[in-house]
């Protein structure tokens, strides 16, 4: 949840560390009563997202900048496009153009690559679900922006659901199927009832164990499409069924075709590039 207290956390760390003593430029180069009215340009076609970065960013750099005609999360836009206009102050808005447009990019490009995964898989019942690949502090952010682009988000960080992994199962003597189906019960009988258990399997033959343990979604791991589809099969509705491991946009329609529940894709987060915009004076 994009929440004001971390948007402005965000912009107050990113102007701190873009001007720690002012923007020097500007101090001695804008008088002080100078203004000017600029909007911010797309110079390629995509999905928006990081408004409320953008307005944050300027209010924080003068309250007195004035952002308008900003366009809604989710919009998609064509080169050329206006996405918001900002104008006041010139000293504010040349200080935060910058942090702003680092924002707003970033956030943008995810969503527009998001999108690209969604509409992949639209002939399908698959969701296109986020990963915790994501850079450091900046999560709910990045997030944000997948649901922008028409993804959905998989849980935000390790306080949020269970999920067991082959490292997990390794410490956990967890060698065959009775003592993995043994210790996810024992598991499943600690947690929480409202608590999901999502559990990795890289191969075909660990499905049932884990399975008989009640769990809430099984995550097939870098399988192949043919062990996919057997795996849905084998989980015939009793948990999710997730893929993972490998997925691109070139692969994802066949992945989701096997009949899984969600395709969970790393890089949307840590693969997106940042999506062309910016700040133009008018």
């Amino acid at each position: 949840m994009l929440t004001r207290p971390i948007v402005e956390t965000v912009v107050r760390a990113a102007l701190a560390e873009d001007a720690p003593w002012g923007d020097l430029t500007v101090e001695l180069a804008i008088p002080p009563a100078a203004r000017i009215d600029t909007r911010l340009t797309a110079r390629e076609p995509g999905v928006f997202a990081g408004g409320p970065l953008v307005v944050e960013t300027f209010r924080q750099a003068d309250p007195a900048i004035e952002v308008a005609e900003l366009v809604p999360e989710g919009a998609v836009f064509a080169v050329g496009d206006a996405l918001a206009r900002v104008s006041g102050p010139a000293r504010g808005v040349l200080m935060g153009e910058r942090v702003a447009l680092n924002l707003s990019q970033r956030m943008a490009g995810i969503a527009s690559l998001t999108s690209r995964y969604v509409a992949a898989v639209a002939h399908t019942r698959a969701r296109i679900a986020d990963t915790r690949k994501t850079t450091p502090g900046l999560r709910a952010l990045e997030k944000h922006a997948v649901r922008a682009g028409g993804g959905s988000n998989h849980r935000f960080g390790l306080s949020d659901a269970i999920m067991v992994k082959d490292n997990h199962l390794a410490a956990l003597g967890a060698v065959n199927a009775d003592t993995t189906t043994a210790a996810l019960r024992e598991l499943r009988g600690r947690a929480g009832h409202t608590t999901a258990i999502i559990v990795e399997v890289d191969r075909l033959d660990q499905v049932e164990a884990v399975l008989s343990a009640g769990v809430t979604g099984v995550l097939l791991d870098n399988f192949s499409l043919e062990d996919l589809a057997a795996g849905v099969r084998l989980i015939d509705g009793r948990a999710i069924a997730e893929a993972s491991g490998g997925v691109t946009l070139e692969t994802v329609s066949a992945i989701a075709e096997t009949g899984v529940d969600v395709i969970s894709v790393g890089q949307l987060t840590h693969g997106a590039r940042a999506l062309d915009l910016g700040l133009d004076a008018v």
